[in-house]
């Protein structure tokens, strides 16, 4: 029968777009199925670490977070089958993407930020029906499910408080501003960036959705993994609601390869990593979720128009206006001040905000402005020695000479680094253990972050059955000038001699780094400017939905995953007046 179909929906992803809409439709009554590609992700592998207050739920698809050499840390595009690991890179010409490989999609990776967008991003580029006005009653729900907060003062670390006397310094002191994150904190804890984090000082507890957490114990690992669990991601909220209390389905370890049309809805083709193979498998639904973010997403619609010829009708607008929201960053040495200790804290828990413009533009009509926000940043040096172990055990499979010789260099630097870690943490030492991490450089390392709307006019296409990102670096070099140019003035604001770091990547080559991409599905008002129209719906394709960071069509200027998730609280809201259950399943 053209209308028995398995679910009423399929999610394809799990991320800020996938797992907003698979709960609010579960909610519904709607039968709702979510295909991740990645696994479970956990601090113990085998065990759910937020199904109980122990946290040893048994579940064997669970993987431990990435920590050492031997550990999953690496997803690879072209063969997954064999590395399905933690994060995925993407290399294209003057541009990497980082994504996030697992259930929970980009809110595994993500430095906890979430922020609203500015009022005036939506006017230009957006369809009319979406504004600030429109969107604030689905940013208050994404507010109360991932219980966001602000680090609190007596936890601020010592990278917060240069961020801050810098501003102060610059005269931007109003710029200045805490930011709201996905975390669970303890308001009693006080901490100073000094002390040694230890998991001891988490508190367990259940959150609003019954999810066992922790709260923050400033283990400094927020991008790949928290170790005790105080990261609101969100199979802590939205996939767990979904799962525990609605009965949404999660199939892990599957990748979504093509959607065709079935009666009055679709069957979705996917590929279920099994055992270092493939085991091909397909599932219909009266309504399809696509939202495997901007890359992913992109990908799918691509082949599914261009290469299996199921969509041939999507928009012609396809992967256009892609952006890489205009991410940089600028690393500086503060030696001669307070340690920093960039591995200790949170990621990031302050801004300073130029959303109306760099200074010297605020003359200019507003849409000539160079637009941006500056963050603290942070990053997991204790577990670099694994991740970069894992990236040389990758090239000692390749025979080539000089592959053997960077193999060989690695290793080396890495042994000489690890050497000087562990003779710091001997007891008979311990006197010393101050003067060693002084002498660790990395420990004086500020990384000057920052996000701005840059051009959005990237493209993404399918080029020798590969996807393919043509990315025009020089419509964006005013705006990346100018954030780099502030990073600097920042820096050498600040007490102790800041030696700025020239981020070679970008003087010398052009090229960038970014983990919030958007775009390639954009919305739009018809099929001319856009592929999905203010509903998130594909123009041409009535049950077929976008809902993540591809449909975003113009740089956001700061951190996405709030904007996208409010996004996806709005579209599943239309999916629910549009298609009530007793006319989809007549």
């Amino acid at each position: 029968m053209a209308n028995a179909y398995d679910y009423d929906v399929v999610v394809i992803g799990s991320g800020f777009g996938g797992a907003v809409t698979a709960y609010r439709l579960a909610a519904a009554k709607y039968t709702v199925l979510i295909l991740g590609r990645g696994h479970r992700w956990g601090p113990n592998k085998g065990k759910r670490d937020e199904m109980n207050e122990k946290g040893d739920y048994k579940d064997d698809e669970v993987m431990n977070f990435p920590r050492t050499a031997k550990d999953a840390w690496f997803w690879d595009h072209k063969h997954p089958e064999q590395n399905h690991g933690w994060l995925d890179f993407r290399s294209f010409p003057y541009m990497g993407v980082i994504l996030g490989s697992g259930v929970g999609g980009g809110s595994l990776i993500y430095a906890n930020v979430s922020l609203e967008a500015e009022g005036k991003t939506f006017d230009k580029g957006w369809p009319a029906e979406i504004n600030l006005e429109v969107l604030k009653p689905y940013y208050d729900k994404v507010t109360d499910m991932l219980e966001l907060e602000k680090v609190p003062t007596q936890q601020w670390s010592e990278r917060v408080k240069l961020m801050s006397e810098g501003a102060k310094n610059r005269g931007w002191e109003t710029r200045f501003h805490p930011v709201p994150v996905a975390v669970r904190f303890d308001p009693d804890l006080r901490y100073e960036s000094s002390q040694r984090p230890d998991p001891k000082w988490s508190l367990r507890r259940q959150n609003k959705s019954d999810a066992w957490q922790g709260t923050c114990a400033q283990l400094g690992n927020c991008d790949i993994g928290c170790d005790v669990g105080a990261k609101n991601t969100l199979d802590k909220n939205y996939l767990f609601r979904a799962e525990q209390r609605h009965d949404a389905k999660i199939w892990p370890r599957r990748l979504g390869r093509c959607i065709t049309p079935e009666g009055d809805g679709y069957r979705v083709h996917f590929d279920e990593i099994v055992d270092g193979g493939f085991k091909p498998g397909s599932v219909s639904g009266r309504i399809v979720v696509v939202a495997a973010g901007s890359l992913g997403s992109t990908e799918l619609l691509l082949r599914c128009k261009e290469q299996y010829r199921t969509l041939p009708n999507i928009s012609d607008f396809l992967g256009r206006n892609w952006s890489s929201n205009g991410d940089f960053l600028t690393p500086a040495f503060h030696f001669f001040r307070k340690t920093l200790y960039p591995g200790r804290g949170i990621t990031i828990a302050g801004s300073i905000r130029f959303g109306d413009g760099h200074p010297d533009d605020l003359k200019k009509a507003y849409e000539e402005r160079r637009k941006f926000i500056i963050e603290d940043g942070g990053f997991p040096y204790q577990a670099a020695g694994g991740m970069i172990g894992a990236l040389l055990r990758k090239r000692r499979l390749n025979t080539g000479l000089l592959h053997k010789l960077l193999y060989a260099f690695g290793r080396l630097v890495l042994a000489g680094y690890n050497a000087l870690r562990w003779i710091s943490r001997r007891p008979f030492l311990r006197v010393l253990r101050p003067a060693f991490e002084w002498l660790d450089p990395i420990n004086h390392v500020m990384p000057w972050f920052a996000q701005g709307k840059d051009a959005a006019d990237g493209t993404l296409s399918l080029k020798d059955d590969e996807l393919y990102l043509e990315w025009p670096w020089q419509d964006s070099k005013e705006a990346t000038e100018a954030i780099y140019g502030t990073h600097e003035k920042l820096a050498h604001s600040t007490k102790g001699s800041a030696v700025v770091v020239p981020p070679i990547t970008w003087t010398a080559f052009h090229s960038l780094i970014t983990p919030h991409p958007l775009g390639g599905c954009n919305m739009g008002s018809d099929a001319t400017n856009g592929v999905v129209n203010h509903k998130g719906e594909v123009f041409g394709y009535r049950r077929l939905y976008v809902a993540d960071g591809a449909i975003v069509p113009e740089a956001l200027g700061l951190n996405p995953s709030k904007t996208i998730a409010a996004l996806a609280e709005r579209i599943a809201e239309h999916i629910i007046k549009d298609h009530p259950l007793n006319i989809l399943r007549s």
